[in-house]
Order: structure tokens, then C-alpha cells, then sequence
């Protein structure tokens, strides 16, 4: 079975390879969870994040944004404490601050999902990416969307971040053609 390379022999990142990534989802808690942790993983490796996946979605109270953005000071303080999260000060700060963002993007629109997918029409963008060296760190979408996002208060949100978002949240098919996988998350929207 051949995999995308990025994802390697370890057994965590080949099964959220296999399960996971690229898998398109409108599910806004399960957005509002990528968004935090792509943040977290900004100058770390998605691996490490994975690996404490379980820790952030205990701290974060399983990503439910209306939890998240009534965290005060106290929590924040206990969070930076936290082995099981990257506790970086700035990192932690942006989820609450997010949370917020978030909790108003999905009044104006309805829900988070509608308006994020908006950036690619609603619809997957088909890549035909043949090898790693051929998937661009951003695009005109990631560019768009980070600027958005960053005009609406988000932070840890640059286009590199939203890019992997993209990957991550289905909204781009970057699954090497010689991966299993590719024709799969091809068929769904």
C-alpha cells in the first residue's frame, strides 16, 4: 500500500493519514479543533501535535469554542502548566482568542463551516500532485483566508497555517496521485 511520504512508518501519523487528512469536514467543532492545533504546530512538527492530541482536546474542553472563549486568566495560567499541551504563551492565548473570533464568524454566517468553505467555492480543490516537492506551502486561497481571518482579530492564522488547515480539513486534496488514498478522498465532498 503505498501512503504519501510525509506520513512515514510511525503508527499515529499512518493512521491519521489514513483516516483523517484530506477527509473533507463541516462539522464547526471539529474546524474550530484544527484551528487551534495547526496553531499549536506553527515551528513544530504535526507529529508532535498529534501525539498530544488527547491532552489539548481535555485542556480545551474538546475544542467547544463557547467553553474556550469564556477561559479567564486562571485557566489560561493552569493551561501553560499543562505537559500535555504546547505551552507556549502566545499559542494558548490565540485559542481563546480565537474561540471569540470564531464564536462571531459563525453569528455572521450562520456557522463557521459556510463561511471558511467559501474560500474554495464550497467545493475541494483537486490537486494532481505527483510528489511532496510538487505542494506549494500556500496558495491564492490560503492567502485569502489567512488575510480574512487576521482583518476578523485570529492569530496563528498566516497562509503557511491555513494551508495545512486546508489539507487537514479536506478542503484541498493534496494526496499524492500514487497514494492510496487519492481516489478515495476523491469521492468525497
Amino acid at each position: 500500500m503505498t501512503r504519501c511520504l510525509w506520513c512515514g512508518s510511525d503508527p499515529l501519523y499512518m493512521e491519521y493519514h489514513d483516516t483523517e487528512w484530506g477527509v473533507p469536514v463541516h462539522d464547526d467543532r471539529l474546524l474550530f479543533e484544527f484551528l487551534v492545533l495547526e496553531g499549536a504546530q506553527a515551528g513544530l512538527s504535526w507529529i508532535t501535535i498529534l501525539r498530544k492530541r488527547e491532552g489539548y482536546r481535555n485542556a480545551f474542553e474538546n475544542f467547544e469554542p463557547e467553553i474556550v472563549a469564556r477561559f479567564d486568566e486562571e485557566k489560561i495560567e493552569a493551561l501553560l502548566q499543562d505537559p500535555n499541551i504546547v505551552r507556549n504563551k502566545l499559542k494558548v492565548r490565540s485559542a481563546v482568542t480565537n474561540a471569540k473570533a470564531f464564536l462571531k464568524v459563525q453569528e455572521e454566517f450562520g456557522s463557521f463551516d459556510k463561511y471558511i468553505w467559501q474560500f474554495t467555492g464550497g467545493n475541494v480543490i483537486t490537486t494532481h500532485r505527483e510528489t511532496l516537492k510538487d505542494i506549494p506551502p500556500r496558495t491564492t486561497e490560503s492567502d485569502a483566508m489567512s488575510r480574512d481571518l487576521i482583518s476578523r482579530g485570529f492569530k496563528f492564522v498566516g497562509s503557511t497555517i491555513m494551508y495545512a488547515h486546508m489539507q487537514a480539513t479536506g478542503m484541498v486534496n493534496d494526496h499524492t496521485t500514487n497514494c492510496f488514498r487519492y481516489q478515495e478522498v476523491q469521492k468525497m465532498r
